[in-house]
């Protein structure tokens, strides 16, 4: 068995050598291309004159031009609503068999999204694309020969109106491949339970019978998880019960917020690698470890378009408005902030995902999400993003040596000028007298 992390991590460095992208710009419009000539029969399709757009001179600016911009609750309401009535052949061909529940980060409702089974190939091979990427990282050989805890959403997935419904993870979960179900941790069994609390307890108690050397999962859920696995164990770290643990593949929401008290878990390196599943598609991951920066997936069934997050170009419930600039993966700039507009292989069109980017690379088609188009501070022009309130909360939980995991923050008016009111959650006492 030691001979088989160098042979599986050379046939996964081939692999990532392989499946590479080179050029992003030509994938894109591959994709849009692909797009376009699938969906053109589709009452989509039809209705915004496909066909046109493929003959013009121009393919991604007529497509700009004739397509608006969608977000959940119109596409929902003018397209996705008669497909989950059961008709067919609406904003993609045929129907989907799943629909991925998502309450999103700032709605009040639960939202569902349709996932085709070319979606689900696509989310396979972008996961197995970041697989192969790990062989960029300096990690032992051992660990490609170690299992992988997965802790998503339950896989015990409902069925409601002909389609099966879950979130992503738990759909994306229960789609895995039979080949990796021998390296799948917790297994189907456990994934089934609907019962959080019940789940990581069947997980506690199997923890010392497997040899993880890969997690994955948001960083809240995995905390606890690891937490809970060694009060059960009565251990001090977690490299106690699973001593290959060696790669953290996180996503979900940012995990800077929670790598100090991540590491108080630890007795060895652990290589934190982003990614970045959305409900809609596997639209990044981190590829190389000289950046923490995620790269497209510029040929995944996901074409992409870019709205500089400005002002005069964003209504206040976040929307983007309709004569705002949008552009392509060969007209953007490193550094900006730009609102991110998808269309998908689920049918999905010039679809505002409520995800905000900047690129860092862009030859490399890197990226770091930087907030919501609903979450930013701009009272008196100070575009405060997330990114840049989660790097304030980094420096102060250095400075203090304490774990904030949660903060809210708003503009009030104080004397006359407005100022920002900070509220922080954190688990250590810090005296109030003390200040940054």
């Amino acid at each position: 068995m030691a001979l088989l992390g160098p042979i599986i991590k050379t046939a996964l460095n081939l692999h990532e050598t392989i499946t590479a992208t080179s050029d992003h710009v030509v994938a894109q419009r591959k994709v849009l291309e692909h797009l376009l000539k699938t969906a053109k029969s589709t009452s989509f399709g039809l209705y915004y004159d496909f066909n046109s757009v493929l003959e013009g001179d121009d393919m991604e600016h007529a497509f700009a031009k004739a397509v608006p911009f969608y977000d959940y609750h119109k596409m929902d309401e003018q397209w996705w609503s008669r497909m989950k009535e059961g008709k067919p052949d609406i904003a993609w061909p045929g129907a989907p068999n799943f629909l991925a529940r998502s309450s999103g980060t700032t709605g009040k409702k639960s939202k569902t999204i349709p996932v085709t089974d070319e979606m689900i190939a696509a989310i396979k091979a972008a996961g197995t694309r970041q697989v192969s990427a790990l062989t960029n990282f300096n990690l032992p050989t051992d660990v490609f020969e170690s299992e992988v805890l997965a802790l998503g959403s339950s896989t015990d997935l409902s069925e409601e109106n002909g389609f099966t419904i879950g979130e992503i993870s738990g759909i994306s979960a229960s789609n895995i491949p039979e080949f990796l179900d021998s390296f799948y941790r917790p297994g189907k069994e456990i994934s089934s339970i609907d019962d959080w609390d019940e789940r990581v307890q069947r997980i506690a108690e199997e923890a010392k019978n497997w040899d993880i050397g890969m997690l994955s999962g948001i960083p809240s859920w995995l905390e606890m998880m690891l937490r809970k696995v060694m009060d059960y164990h009565k251990v001090d770290s977690i490299h106690e019960i699973w001593p290959n643990l060696s790669v953290y593949t996180s996503g979900g929401v940012a995990f800077e917020p929670y790598r100090s008290s991540f590491e108080k878990l630890f007795s060895k390196p652990v290589q934190i690698v982003d990614t970045y599943l959305a409900s809609e598609g596997f639209i990044a991951c981190q590829q190389r470890p000289e950046s923490s920066s995620m790269q497209l997936i510029t040929d995944g069934g996901i074409y992409f378009e870019f709205v500089p997050f400005q002002p005069d170009f964003v209504e206040q419930d976040g929307s983007i408005s309709d004569d705002a600039p949008v552009l392509t993966m060969d007209e953007v700039e490193p550094e900006v902030d730009y609102a991110l507009i998808i269309s998908t292989v689920s049918g999905a069109w010039r679809y505002l995902i409520g995800d905000t980017i900047k690129f860092t690379d862009v030859e490399k088609a890197e990226i770091k999400i930087t907030g919501r188009t609903k979450f930013f501070l701009n009272v008196v022009g100070s575009q405060l993003s997330v990114l840049k309130m989660e790097t304030a909360i980094t420096e102060l939980q250095e400075k203090f040596n304490t774990s904030i995991k949660e903060f809210t923050v708003s503009a009030k008016k104080i004397d006359g000028n407005f100022q920002h009111v900070w509220y922080l959650g954190t688990e250590t006492e810090t005296s109030e007298k003390r200040t940054c």
